[in-house]
């Protein structure tokens, strides 16, 4: 059967070690000297060995002692991380992050459940919209963090990652092959008149064929094998997939995702959020 250690008498212990005596670690504790030296004894019991050497004038470690005294610093530096973290008020609070509907997976909640894993307290309000919206709310200060996609970037920014435009569509779906091309965009989508461009310019006739401003309505019909769309590498749905198109359709534009973090909210969450965010983006 597992036994566990008794974290204030290895406390006592280590402030033992370090002030160099029982009667300075006893202040230091704002304990009597008599319930340190109790606490001692106790933990010398449940180990069944002996921790101090007090033949002499003052109190030495044995070579058990000092053993033990190593671990002690550790389990008691994560104790305190612990309780500092789920109790600290410092460490409540609410983050607004903005993050465009085509970029949310596969990155982004992978860094939610890390945060919250880390930040129990911490809640953070995600907003899906798109970059133009999103960077329209950062700058009334609605948003503590946003993600974009666009080709250049603002003064602030940091770019996480930069990756092609690939073209997607229904898994084994033949709506690439169709003149006109059918594309299903969002009204407001930023990659919208870039791939209309890249249509024009190599020849291909295309109609609009789904627009809205709902993300599901074109997923639905993207789903459905009706349109085809472009997505940044790397982020399509399981339920869409690539188009193997084999130089059918014209390569697309790089696009960057941008970082946008208010100056002012610095703290450490906050810090570490930020963290995530780019260690997800640099697996993409």
């Amino acid at each position: 059967m597992p036994r566990n250690l008794d974290l204030t008498a290895l406390r006592s212990f280590a402030t033992v070690a370090d002030a160099g005596g029982v009667t300075r670690a006893a202040g230091l504790l704002h304990l009597t000297q008599s319930a340190v030296s109790m606490q001692l004894k106790r933990l010398e019991e449940s180990l069944g060995r002996p921790l101090l050497d007090r033949s002499g004038r003052g109190v030495s470690l044995t070579a058990d002692g000092e053993q033990l005294l190593g671990y002690a610093r550790r389990i008691l530096r994560l104790n305190d991380e612990v309780y500092s973290r789920l109790t600290d008020q410092a460490y409540e609070g609410e983050v607004v992050l903005g993050v465009p509907a085509d970029v949310v997976y596969p990155a982004i909640p992978k860094v939610l459940r890390r945060f919250h894993a880390e930040y129990p307290r911490m809640r953070v309000q995600l907003i899906s919209s798109y970059t133009s919206r999103l960077k329209s709310m950062y700058a009334r200060g609605e948003c503590d963090i946003i993600l974009t996609t666009e080709d250049e970037m603002d003064a602030g920014g940091e770019t996480l990652t930069a990756l092609p435009l690939v073209w997607v569509g229904a898994p084994g779906g033949q709506a690439w092959r169709d003149r006109p091309l059918r594309l299903a965009f969002e009204h407001n989508c930023i990659f919208r008149k870039g791939v209309q461009e890249a249509l024009d310019e190599a020849g291909i006739a295309w109609e609009m064929g789904v627009e809205s401003d709902s993300t599901r309505t074109i997923e639905a019909s993207l789903s459905a094998d009706l349109a085809v769309h472009a997505v940044i590498e790397g982020t399509s749905q399981r339920y869409l997939e690539v188009v193997d198109h084999g130089g059918a359709l014209p390569e697309l534009a790089v696009t960057r995702v941008n970082m946008y973090a208010a100056k002012s909210n610095g703290g450490q969450a906050v810090q570490d959020l930020l963290d995530m965010i780019r260690h997800a983006f640099d697996e993409l």
